[in-house]
């Protein structure tokens, strides 16, 4: 038993020398120094920003953990695609006072936090409709004192959230290529500071939000695919009501007279009511002393006049047509007499007559 004491005795000394020497490894981590975080020669960083003067590249060994980045007088003119894919975190970037010329279509890809964009005082005369792509999160964009004479449209139609935007200082040709961005400013809510036309004589000095849409006539006589809508109709009418433009289609496949909007931001047609309508031909819009109305012609069930109620924002029937008169209604078409409005049905069946309809 006495040997067996002195052998568990025996490791008490070995115990104490190992607290002794954890202890002592403690202290000697707690006095060195935190490890400095990768900065380029050009650069002057912390944890997380980097502030960078006549880099020959976008600096690659940068903190990963990096959301701010600064640079100055960079001696290259050209930001290539992905050149900030490494800096995932970003969400300020200044690229003040250099000599850019170009910028990639994917320059920014990857910056899915980036807010802050500040690109000034560079020699950048043109950009690709494609520049901001991916940028969901920017709010602040400065693209002040450059080169640009144009802007390409829907340049800012991936900046969900832009609240701010900087143009001045740039030498806009306010011909036929920026009559979208005056449309644009006209609607967005995006904050934009007075920017001024620099060409024609015409336009010089004139301020670009305060151009008149009729003074540019523009004409082309090529047309591109430009918006795509994934359903059947049988015809079509433009109108405009309330200053905002809009497109009935008469849609017997959907049942329905639809009635699409323009969306003067995104630039495109967008769903704004349905009129129930099992087999319509033709969905004709009329606005008579600024009321809405729509009259649904149909091959069976009978046609209708519906009108635009503002109140509950919905159309309600107003009035059928009687189907003894219309019975296979083929086209309609609407004009004013007199400053009153009128409305002609023609109709296709064997005992039809085409007939004219007008306020009682």
């Amino acid at each position: 038993m006495a040997g067996v004491w002195a052998r568990r005795g025996s490791g008490l000394p070995l115990l104490a020398l190992s607290v002794f020497g954890f202890c002592l490894l403690l202290q000697v981590n707690a006095k060195r120094p935190p490890k400095t975080p990768p900065c380029p020669p050009s650069c002057s960083c912390t944890r997380d920003t980097a502030f960078c003067v006549d880099s020959k590249a976008v600096p690659r060994n940068l903190p990963a953990e990096v959301i701010s980045l600064t640079l100055v007088n960079a001696a290259f003119s050209e930001i290539q695609d992905g050149a900030f894919s490494h800096l995932p975190l970003l969400q300020f970037l200044l690229l003040n006072s250099n000599k850019f010329t170009l910028i990639g279509d994917n320059a920014f890809t990857g910056l899915s936090h980036l807010q802050y964009l500040f690109i000034e005082n560079n020699d950048i005369w043109a950009l690709s409709k494609f520049t901001f792509r991916g940028l969901k999160s920017l709010t602040h964009l400065s693209l002040a004192n450059n080169n640009l004479q144009t802007l390409p449209r829907d340049i800012f139609r991936p900046l969900d959230i832009l609240s701010d935007l900087d143009l001045r200082g740039n030498s806009l040709n306010c011909d036929c290529k920026v009559k979208w961005l005056v449309e644009w400013l006209a609607h967005t809510n995006t904050t934009v500071a007075p920017i001024y036309c620099a060409s024609p004589p015409r336009f010089q000095e004139h301020k670009v939000q305060d151009l008149p849409l009729r003074e540019f006539d523009c004409i082309t006589t090529d047309f591109v695919l430009y918006q795509t809508l994934s359903f059947p109709a049988v015809s079509a009418e433009p109108f405009l009501y309330s200053s905002d433009l809009y497109v009935a289609l008469a849609q017997p496949g959907a049942s329905a007279c639809t009635i699409l909007k323009w969306d003067y931001v995104e630039r495109q047609l967008r769903d704004y009511d349905r009129i129930p309508a099992p087999s319509a031909v033709h969905c004709k819009p009329m606005v008579v002393d600024s009321q809405l109305y729509v009259v649904v012609a149909q091959l069976f069930g009978g046609s209708y006049i519906y009108h635009w109620d503002p109140n509950t924002t919905r159309f309600t029937k107003l009035q059928d047509i009687d189907p003894q008169r219309v019975r296979k209604p083929n086209d309609l078409e609407a004009f004013r007499i007199d400053g009153d409005w009128y409305f002609a049905v023609a109709d296709s069946s064997k005992a039809g007559a085409t007939s004219l309809w007008a306020p009682a």
